[in-house]
């Protein structure tokens, strides 16, 4: 990689690479080699200048004194996180040698695990893909954190697709649904404070009382895994006051009468007894949705972590036909922007999956790891895990059921590859750590699943010490593995510009300014025409049937023995400073968070004698998580929620809020029902 240094300040445009819908835009001020400051770039429309305080200290994660900058040889015992430094040639052979043979037995022994540490075509799943393709390995169904609602996008409308971000600075109501969007969507909320100072009401539906839900109007702190019961009463009320968009129904919604006799049967009163909510706030929200126009939604993927999560995105995505909210283009929802890009990303290119060659390879869920590392070979299951290879992703940090994670990266008899930057929980349990670069100092192309503009990276700053990119390092593994294929031969400069279709995402654009736009209508569904097969929004989906309120695998309703001995439901929202694990050790960030924290509502404290600076062990049948209590307003009585995601050698007693969660599954997508938990709470 060829990096430009001068003595004079330059701007390098760039992407910011993390999990969050927003994808900013960067402007990266470099001198003498070294990466000044990162700002947002003013003059992309969803950024327009700003950036979260997570990654406007970006140079501070990029010099961290802690930096794995050398390949690494474990020498202690998994999980002491004792290593020593070697070569890349050894580090390279090492790995090579193993995975070879592991893959003499059978390829399907060896499991890639990744996410988003990296939302990039290139440094997530482009070179990565081919390596793993060729190889024959297990695919990995990656679901931990949106499979659920991009599925049941998918199954009704066609894609995830949705409104465009800007346009709500236009809408005149906004409900804002399972979304902390002060922490985890800033470019929404400026645009939705637009709207507020022009008179918008903002409503804010979440268990728990954000900083966001105390911006808003209104907040409605819904039980954890009720939004669906919510979403049939508001129906119920939309019919029973013919709030309804008759027209936009028969014309693009394909099953409404099926979903008016469901939602006939859920008036206000038995929802708010759901909901742990009254029914007066049930009916003053549908007389608020049915009455003004545009009315938008900005659902977020908090909600969807229950075992009901899929259902729910179900109802809730189909509110707006039911008004004609679409028909605005400050009206509608927007959950995910990504299904836009899809018929645009060059992904039979980027990961190459003809290169399994006729081969079908088992897929592992990602989000039942513990229970799959601990599995031995069967007939169902095939081989026993013999390798992982973990990259852009912590998951003994943020898989579910973590105790169990622990014990199977804890195996003698596995081999552990990470690339990282840091030593985190998961790099700490590894025989070979390679370190990787970050996004200042490699190339890569991007989508948003918040917006709809394309864009690219550009290396700013050359790597530090012998970090290398993702890409090369499966390009080096690639050759030390004997395949000659010709794609193993594309650089990630190549890769990032040919990542997207020419014909929709304009080149030149993105090459002068780091972004261009989708080819997009304002309106998308004002005259219907969603990515369905017949064009029309879709209520009894094939095998899905239609949508309905799924009660919590863990809930006094659908499991009373269970909620006698835990009697309180647990979320683990994301802290406020961190993204996922990512941000986890920056000191200055880690500092705003202080410590793991557990918060609850004064009178489920007072109960158990718990106040504000205690320290509290909370527990279920699965483990146990110390911590830290804070009685707070922002908990609802009998909610506890459980700040996260800490690296579990930062709690108090070497465990996180994961120890706590399980591995059942939602009801559509096959994702974690992290949000779906009981436990109890004491002091210690």
């Amino acid at each position: 990689m060829s990096v430009v240094d001068s003595a004079a300040p330059r701007v390098v445009r760039g992407a910011c690479p993390h999990d969050c819908p927003d994808t900013c835009a960067l402007h990266v001020t470099v001198q003498g080699g070294r990466v000044l400051r990162v700002q947002g770039d003013p003059d992309h429309p969803p950024t327009h200048g700003a950036l979260c305080t997570k990654v406007s200290r970006y140079a501070e994660r990029l010099y961290h004194p802690e930096r794995v900058l050398t390949p690494l040889r474990r020498v202690g015992a998994k999980g002491a996180g004792s290593f020593e430094p070697i070569g890349w040639d050894e580090a390279l052979d090492t790995v090579a040698a193993r995975l070879k043979a592991v893959a003499a037995r059978d390829p399907q022994a060896v499991l890639p695990y990744s996410y988003a540490g990296t939302m990039g075509l290139v440094q997530g799943d482009g070179m990565a893909a081919r390596f793993f393709h060729r190889l024959g390995a297990s695919l990995l169904d990656r679901t931990i954190c949106s499979s659920a609602g991009g599925e049941a996008l998918a199954a009704t409308y066609g894609r995830p697709v949705g409104m465009h971000l800007e346009w709500f600075a236009e809408s005149r109501l906004i409900l804002i649904w399972g979304s902390n969007s002060i922490a985890s969507n800033l470019h929404f909320w400026t645009f939705a404070q637009q709207a507020k100072r022009a008179g918008a009401r903002l409503v804010c539906i979440d268990p728990r009382r954000t900083e966001t839900a105390e911006k808003c109007h209104q907040h409605i702190a819904l039980l954890p895994g009720t939004d669906g019961a919510l979403a049939l009463a508001l129906m119920h009320e939309l019919i029973a006051h013919d709030w309804l968009d008759h027209d936009y129904l028969e014309k693009h919604v394909e099953g409404w009468p099926a979903l008016r006799e469901r939602a006939l049967h859920w008036p206000a009163e038995r929802a708010a007894a759901v909901c742990g909510i009254s029914a007066e706030e049930v009916r003053a929200l549908a007389r608020d949705y049915g009455t003004t126009r545009p009315a938008a939604i900005r659902l977020n993927y908090g909600m969807q972590r229950v075992h009901g999560g899929g259902n729910a995105v179900r109802l809730i995505a189909l509110l707006p036909c039911l008004v004609g909210a679409w028909r605005q283009r400050a009206g509608g929802l927007l959950l995910s922007s990504s299904g836009w890009f899809r018929p645009h990303l060059r992904t039979a290119w980027l990961q190459r999956s003809d290169l399994l060659a006729g081969r079908t390879p088992r897929t592992i869920n990602m989000s039942t790891l513990g229970d799959d590392l601990n599995r031995e070979a069967s007939a169902a299951f095939g081989p026993k895990i013999e390798a992982l290879v973990v990259y852009n992703s912590n998951p003994v940090a943020v898989a579910p059921e973590s105790a169990k994670v622990v014990r199977g990266f804890a195996r003698e008899d596995l081999f552990t590859v990470v690339l990282e930057h840091f030593l985190t929980d998961t790099a700490d349990h590894a025989d070979i750590v390679l370190p990787a670069t970050m996004q200042p100092e490699h190339w890569d192309a991007h989508r948003a699943y918040g917006h709809t503009y394309a864009m690219l990276n550009e290396p700013a700053v050359a790597p530090a010490g012998q970090a290398r990119s993702n890409a090369a390092i499966f390009r080096a593994l690639a050759a030390r593995m004997g395949f000659t294929d010709e794609c193993f031969a594309d650089s990630d400069e190549a890769m990032a510009r040919a990542a997207f279709d020419p014909e929709a995402v304009d080149a030149q654009a993105l090459a002068a300014q780091g972004w261009a736009k989708l080819r997009v209508a304002d309106a998308p569904f004002a005259e219907g025409g969603f990515p369905t097969p017949g064009g029309k929004v879709i209520v009894d989906a094939p095998g899905l049937g239609v949508p309905d309120h799924v009660p919590n695998y863990e809930s006094a309703q659908s499991s009373p023995a269970l909620a006698a001995r835990y009697p309180l439901a647990m979320i683990s929202p994301p802290a406020r400073h961190f993204l996922n694990s990512s941000f986890a050790n920056v000191a200055s960030l880690r500092a705003a968070e202080r410590e793991p924290l557990l918060e609850m509502h004064a009178a489920d404290a007072a109960a158990r004698g718990i106040a504000s600076g205690d320290t509290v062990r909370v527990f279920n049948d699965r483990g146990e998580y110390v911590c830290k209590a804070e009685v707070s307003a922002r908990a609802r009585p009998g909610v506890v929620n459980g700040l996260g995601v800490w690296w579990r050698k930062q709690g108090l007693a070497g465990t996180n809020v994961n120890q706590l969660t399980h591995q059942r599954l939602t009801d559509i997508g096959r994702a974690p029902s992290f949000y779906d938990c009981l436990v109890e709470v004491r002091a210690l």
